[in-house]
């Protein structure tokens, strides 16, 4: 039996090298964000490579993808095979046996799920079906309330996984006492997308942009960097605050911004399609998050040769930039000190010119999406090894029987 187990790995991988792996992945929705960023940029990695890739998103209420995805990844919404956009009970379990329905007529050699309601549905759709699941915390899950009833679910569900993966060791090192009897834990870090150019572009105002970019909401705490651009403007005439991205609190942000008497200067510029674009218009970068799972945007902001300012918030930070060696790191909720930076990268051109040249050799040499997809192969590796090994000794457990 353990030579049908290695005989099982040996196939497994050479499947995966002649670019005939199955991947069903799984997440929650394709709206603009990092996780269907990443989501996105995996799957259309795989398929490039050859591999058979569906998409899966999961969100009773459908919707077309804000990214683009290869048409030769399958994707498939699950309100789609359900029939219904309702919520509720009722369309809920409707949706687990869509979806069991669906792993089944697929068969996948591994299944990834991102974002903690989506993992527990496909912990528990695909019970008993002996294929491999890899799921993915996308933030800090300590900084959500343990006893919310995702939260609860997924210490019960969690233990029943391949892997959880997180995206940074200090992460990791939390989860293990968070879900107790996880079978593996891996760190993998968000991957640059191809093709993120570092090249300027020209404007015709002259004037200097610092770049904010992200969902407006409340743990991202945009409000405190309009709160310091309001203190340190007057020193910097000739600087503007752009920032990009949605969410629940825009209006009361632009309230914000009124009150300053600054609409000239700080502009709201709503979703964008093209990041990298809008990272190539600027001349600085600033994020100034609570917590954060692994920020992509600053991640491609330093890959796009932006200097930045970033909250040495949990997690992801942190390791990015090499323990504030690469970027300027603040402690979060600390004005003065938020202040201080901005005001010395926005005063200081060699400063900003050291740190683009730093940020940008570091952040492409580890994250590069070749250097991810070779850690994803590991994990493949594992979770296979690992179902071949079980499978084998199921079959010596029937033989004695």
């Amino acid at each position: 039996m353990a030579l049908l187990a290695a005989v099982t790995f040996f196939l497994s991988s050479y499947l995966r090298c002649d670019n005939r792996m199955k991947i069903l992945f799984l997440t929650s929705s394709l709206n603009a964000g990092g996780a269907e960023r990443v989501a996105t940029t995996l799957c259309n990695a795989w398929s490039a490579r050859g591999h058979t890739v569906t998409l899966v998103p999961t969100f009773s209420g459908g919707g077309q993808p804000f990214y683009e995805i290869s048409s030769a990844v399958e994707l498939v919404p699950l309100a789609d095979l359900v029939g219904s956009t309702q919520k509720g009970v009722r369309s809920s379990v409707r949706r687990l046996f869509a979806l069991r329905r669906l792993i089944a007529s697929r068969r996948p050699d591994v299944m990834i799920s991102f974002l903690p309601n989506v993992n527990v549905a496909t912990i528990i759709s695909s019970a008993f079906m002996g294929i491999p699941r890899i799921v993915c915390e996308r933030s800090d899950p300590s900084a959500r309330s343990q006893m919310a009833p995702w939260e609860v679910a997924c210490r019960l569900t969690y233990r029943y996984a391949d892997m959880l993966t997180v995206q940074t060791s200090a992460v990791a090192a939390k989860v293990r006492r968070l879900y107790p009897g996880v079978a593996r834990v891996g760190v993998i870090p968000n991957p640059l997308p191809d093709g993120i150019a570092s090249s300027r572009v020209p404007r015709d105002s002259g004037r200097q942009v610092l770049l904010s970019m992200g969902r407006l909401s409340e743990e991202k705490q945009v409000g405190h960097l309009i709160d310091a651009f309001n203190s340190i403007a007057p020193g910097c005439p000739d600087w503007d605050l752009h920032i990009y991205g949605d969410g629940p609190l825009r209006s009361t942000l632009e309230s914000q911004v009124q009150q300053f008497g600054w609409q000239g200067r700080i502009m709201f510029k709503g979703s964008t399609r093209e990041p990298w674009k809008v990272m190539a218009g600027a001349d600085a970068f600033v994020m100034t998050s609570r917590y954060e799972g692994f920020p992509n945007a600053l991640l491609e902001a330093m890959a796009a040769g932006l200097p930045c300012v970033a909250t040495d918030c949990p997690s992801g930070p942190r390791e990015i930039t090499v323990n504030g060696t690469d970027a300027l790191l603040v402690p979060p909720d600390n004005h003065a000190a938020l202040c201080t930076a901005l005001s010395d990268l926005m005063s200081n051109a060699p400063l900003r010119a050291m740190l683009s040249e730093r940020g940008r050799a570091s952040v492409t040499g580890r994250f590069s999406l070749n250097a991810v997809l070779a850690i994803w192969d590991q994990f493949f590796d594992q979770v296979l090894a690992s179902a071949a090994h079980h499978q084998d000794g199921a079959t010596q457990e029937g033989d004695v029987i």
